[in-house]
């Protein structure tokens, strides 16, 4: 399943896109895609927002870690 990045709206088209973002933890892959909308792809508040998911991106095995330190 892609992950989206930004807000789509109910009616509006999606756009796919492929992008290297690893877990900044462990240095694992993230499996599949991306999507966000077709208003929102491209725009600079769009660029922001992937370059810091890129940097904070955590997997699922070690955001799940660091739930169960906080606990």
């Amino acid at each position: 399943m892609p992950m989206i990045i930004g807000k789509i709206s109910e009616n509006e088209k999606k756009v796919k896109f492929n992008v290297e973002i690893h877990c900044t933890n462990c240095g694992k892959k993230v499996p599949g895609g991306c999507q966000a909308g077709e208003k929102y792809y491209q725009t600079q508040a769009f660029k922001i927002e992937l370059e810091n998911f890129k940097r904070e991106y955590l997997c699922g095995i070690c955001r799940d870690k660091k739930r169960r330190e906080k606990q």
